[in-house]
């Protein structure tokens, strides 16, 4: 294994320096890493050879970034006008700066270390606020994927709900979005769910139906008052779901005033790019009586140890793994970065800026429709908000002469190309002036061979524009948060007081096992702030986006190298989507093949909670297989369960290395003795940080496995979103994978879309094509080896310490390890939630706790960890085992201790008043280094009970949060 990296990226991506790597080697009992990683890689799956070499030559940051400005330069940046869900917006340029570039805001964690997390919390917080303001229904989530799948997930609610055993028929506007309609489409087959389009002046309502779905604005523009059709469905007994454009809906009335059961919809506009389809953060609302219905995550207020107020993830965050296939659904589907950012921009104009931002759209729209209609175009009689649809004789030639000016106009019928059109439809966004409107008004009068003369002044009235529907009357946003910070000054200061309040990797290290919290590079970052990339549509003509196909074709083959798969779909956009599109293209395959009785999915204890949730989705019947005493699947009872199953078995859903934190030695029979009776094996790739250049599931066995971006290839997490979960697949499954080029896309065999765009998460694919790029083979090689090494490392000097619950026969761990705690609880009283609330006087972040095994830690310390900052965590445990043997001996009381009562913010230590029998200094400074670098909790211990039993998701005093 090659080690010369001097100049390349590499040097700054590895934490570990060589002498490090030599001194770990020799404790470990091994001469160099090729002879360790041996001792820890199955022999019968480890490439001995070079598996690699197709891969492009390692590079340093300014060869790549060439490089990818190159291919961003092949996509072509027009005026899109196309609308259907993605629109011009302006990101205000603090916001981009302060957030999105900002390594305190992206690097963080998921905020299940509440007390640590406060900041992000409250810009969730303050985003779940504007959305029940926005649509004045009292429950809101912190965001889910895209709105595709906020409708797919309104869908499910809506089955769960009504509960009747003949009642399987989804209604769904025919002005729903098409991308909207096919994720529907995709998520209701498993489930038996009938999808039917419907004119809602025309509806037929019997016990069949659940739910309805309304796209309000339409594809077509139209605004209009549901009640009555509301009204209809209510009476039997069925839910009402409306995709509710946020812009549009700043202006009418709150959807809770027509007695709408959910709203969903995209805040997309509300300050974030197109990014050729994302990501892009969606939103979820709904009533009181649904609220352990909702999917995803959801910001609750609680109080802290001291009675202040206090933020956390509520409900279903703990109930996802409680419940496994019982889940409501996948919580790791949010897109916190983009739901901040969002919050952010809310702020930002507050409610006033809000209004005239929409009010130009409306305006502006209704004066276009005033010239074309002197032009000589015929449009149909409606209220509108920001579209105009028009069917005309001439559409190929006026498209053509637009795109010619530098404007794409929507295709009518959608899909169609530009030869085939009957139509053009025009959508106005945030970007649009009275300069383009004019623009776009004298190519029209060219065409037309007219003349065009602007009007001096248009009586234009919002009341008479949409006098269709009640419009919005009452105050709205009225919390200071969305009305003092309009000053830059002011905004970059709360801005800056709530990323201070958030661990993140800018502060140390984030131990999380299973979750690879390592380096998110600058340089990997930067490409997704460029235009090229962040300014185009997903529905552009293919011509205008070569650069986006490029990038993914190079990007889906280096992943098909380095997991020794055949194909690649890079649509599904969390991983959790991975999953649920995994799933479906084996069932899909077994339904090509006549066996769709094929719906037994095995997935062993220790899995993912996601794992069985995500096997419900797809239609699959979840039976559980036990673990042995090393974390390794019970091989006996593995067979016994194939053998029962055999002729319904459809897959084996497994994690490797295991979720133990083990490399499984007989994965190859494992995965041949599914073979044997029929299934195929799902590889789940959360811990493919272990796998990479050492060795691919394709090749030992596994027939799908998704791959988690922002895990091992580097997105940041974002604070629980944006993430991106591809799926890479065996040659006999290359045909199943979702839709890729467009939506027109016809292939009986695909699954289907996964997600809104065809791409997901276009615009940060980048970021891990910068990272495999600037790697190459070998440094992707030695990445995986020294995540490994480092975890051994840290099992070996903890383990006098802590009880190391599983490792392989040779006492070797993969690239986490467990810690047990168990026993010390029982002597003690002292639990694993101490231990991380501890570690967080000691400045760092929890490693995860009490999964896969309740009463453990799993630590993970990832590549890009410095020697010293592994040591400082192995400092801080050793430190913390030092205190929890003071309450075993008997020489500090168990409720009187740093470890019950941390952790310890500075309100607490600088009191005037110290009641404790512990020091000030103890509690604050365990460790001597902390005196020049302290990162302080902002709250003390968050009672989730109470939080719980009494849900706060939104408040009008969400201000005084920020006063604390």
């Amino acid at each position: 294994m090659s080690t010369n990296l001097s100049g390349q990226f590499a040097d700054r991506h590895l934490g570990l320096s060589d002498e490090a790597q030599q001194e770990i080697l020799q404790s470990l009992n091994h001469y160099d890493l090729d002879d360790f990683i041996a001792s820890v890689v199955p022999q019968e799956i480890l490439d001995t050879e070079d598996p690699l070499k197709s891969l492009p030559k390692p590079c340093n940051e300014i060869e790549a970034l060439d490089e990818l400005s190159d291919i961003a330069n092949k996509n072509e940046i027009k005026r899109s006008l196309i609308g259907l869900g993605y629109y011009g917006t302006s990101t205000p340029a603090l916001i981009q700066r302060h957030v999105f570039e900002n390594p305190a805001w992206y690097t963080s964690y998921t905020p299940y270390q509440a007390e640590i997390s406060q900041g992000r919390l409250e810009a969730l917080f303050n985003f779940q606020t504007l959305i029940t303001e926005l649509t004045g229904l009292p429950i809101a989530n912190a965001s889910l994927l895209d709105e595709g799948t906020a409708a797919a997930e309104a869908m499910s609610l809506s089955y769960a709900v009504k509960k009747h055993s003949e009642a399987r028929k989804f209604l769904v506007d025919k002005e729903v979005f098409p991308q909207t309609l096919q994720v529907l489409q995709t998520r209701a087959e498993p489930l038996e769910i009938i999808v039917e389009l419907v004119d809602l002046q025309n509806l037929e309502l019997d016990q069949t139906v659940f739910g309805l779905f309304i796209q309000l604005p339409g594809k077509n523009g139209q605004i209009w008052d549901p009640s009555s059709v509301i009204y209809q469905v209510h009476n039997v007994n069925a839910l009402v779901t409306v995709a509710i454009d946020p812009m549009a809906q700043v202006l009418i009335a709150p959807m809770s005033d027509f007695n709408v059961d959910i709203a969903i919809g995209s805040a997309q506009r509300f300050g974030v790019p197109m990014g050729f389809g994302g990501p892009h953060a969606a939103f979820f609302a709904t009533k009181e009586i649904y609220k352990r219905q909702v999917p995803g995550r959801i910001v609750g207020q609680s109080l802290d140890r001291e009675g202040n107020p206090a933020l956390r993830l509520a409900l279903q965050t703990r109930e996802q793994h409680i419940r496994r296939e019982k889940a409501t659904s996948n919580i790791c589907t949010s897109q916190a970065l983009l739901a901040i950012i969002s919050s952010f921009y809310a702020i930002y104009h507050g409610p006033i800026g809000l209004h005239s931002v929409s009010k130009k759209i409306l305006l502006l729209l209704k004066e276009l429709e005033t010239y074309l209609t002197d032009f000589g175009f015929i449009i149909e009689s409606f209220d509108r908000f920001d579209t105009i649809e028009v069917y005309c004789e001439n559409a190929a030639k006026i498209h053509a002469k637009f795109q010619e000016r530098g404007f794409n106009l929507r295709v009518l019928p959608f899909g169609s190309c530009i030869e085939d059109a009957k139509g053009f439809a025009i959508t106005f966004d945030e970007l649009t002036t009275q300069k383009e409107l004019y623009q776009l008004c004298k190519i029209f009068a060219d065409i037309q061979n007219r003349i065009f003369n602007p009007i001096d002044k248009m009586d234009l009235n919002i009341n008479n524009l949409l006098s269709s529907i009640p419009l919005r009357k009452k105050p709205w946003l009225q919390q200071s948060v969305f009305n003092i910070y309009h000053s830059e000054t002011e905004l970059i200061r709360y801005i800056q007081k709530l990323a201070s309040r958030d661990f993140s990797l800018v502060h140390g290290m984030i131990p999380l096992g299973s979750c690879t919290m390592k380096l998110n590079a600058t340089a990997e970052l930067l490409p997704v702030s460029w235009h090229k990339f962040s300014l185009i549509h997903p529905f552009v003509p293919a011509e205008q986006s070569e650069g986006f196909k490029l990038l993914s074709e190079q990007l889906e083959d280096w992943l098909s190298v380095l997991t020794g798969f055949e194909g690649v779909s890079l649509q599904p956009n969390a991983g959790s989507q991975g999953e649920f599109a995994g799933l479906l293209v084996i069932r899909n395959w077994h339904k090509s093949r006549g066996e769709d009785h094929r719906n037994i999915c095995l997935i062993p204890k220790s899995a993912h909670g996601t794992n069985p949730a995500s096997a419900v989705m797809a239609g699959f019947k979840v039976i559980s297989v036990e673990c042995d005493q090393y974390g390794n699947i019970d091989f006996k009872d593995l067979v016994s369960k194939l053998e029962k199953y055999s002729s319904r078995l459809g897959t084996l859903m497994i994690t490797y290395p295991s979720t133990h934190g083990v490399f499984e030695p007989n994965i190859k029979e494992i995965c041949g003795q599914v073979h044997l009776h029929g299934g195929q094996v799902y590889l789940d790739g959360a811990n493919l940080n272990a796998q990479v250049g050492l060795c691919r599931p394709g090749k030992f066995g596994a027939d799908v496995c998704h791959l988690n971006l922002h895990k091992t290839f580097c997105i940041p997490h974002g604070g629980g979103g944006p993430g991106i979960g591809p799926i890479a697949v065996a040659k006999h499954l290359v045909e199943f994978l979702p839709k890729k080029a467009n939506l027109l896309d016809h292939n009986d065999y695909s699954v289907g879309s996964i997600a809104s765009a065809p791409l997901g998460s276009a615009s940060i694919l980048p970021i891990s094509w910068m990272y495999i790029r600037m790697m190459g083979a070998n440094g992707l090689r030695k990445a995986s080896s020294l995540a490994i090494l480092s975890a051994n490392y840290i099992a070996c000097r903890l383990e006098p310490y802590f009880k190391v619950l599983f490792k392989a026969p040779n006492g070797k761990v993969a690239h986490e390890c467990i810690l047990d705690l168990r026993e010390i609880k029982s002597k003690t009283g002292i639990e694993v939630n101490d231990v991380a609330k501890r570690l967080m006087d000691y400045g760092f972040h929890a490693p995860t706790i009490s999964w896969p095994v309740a009463g453990t830690l799993m630590i993970e310390p990832t590549e890009s960890e410095s020697f010293e900052e592994i040591n400082r965590f192995c400092n801080a445990m050793i430190s913390i085992r030092s205190e929890i043997k003071e309450i075993e001996m008997g020489e500090i009381d168990l409720k009187d201790n740093p470890l019950s009562l941390a952790p310890h913010t500075m309100e607490i230590v600088t009191a005037e008043t110290w009641d404790r029998s512990y020091s000030r200094q103890k509690a604050a400074f365990p460790l001597k280094n902390q005196l020049k670098n302290k990162f302080w909790p902002s709250v003390s211990r968050i009672d989730n009970v109470f939080g719980d039993r009494n849900l706060v998701c939104s408040c009008s005093t969400v201000e005084e949060l920020s006063e604390n």
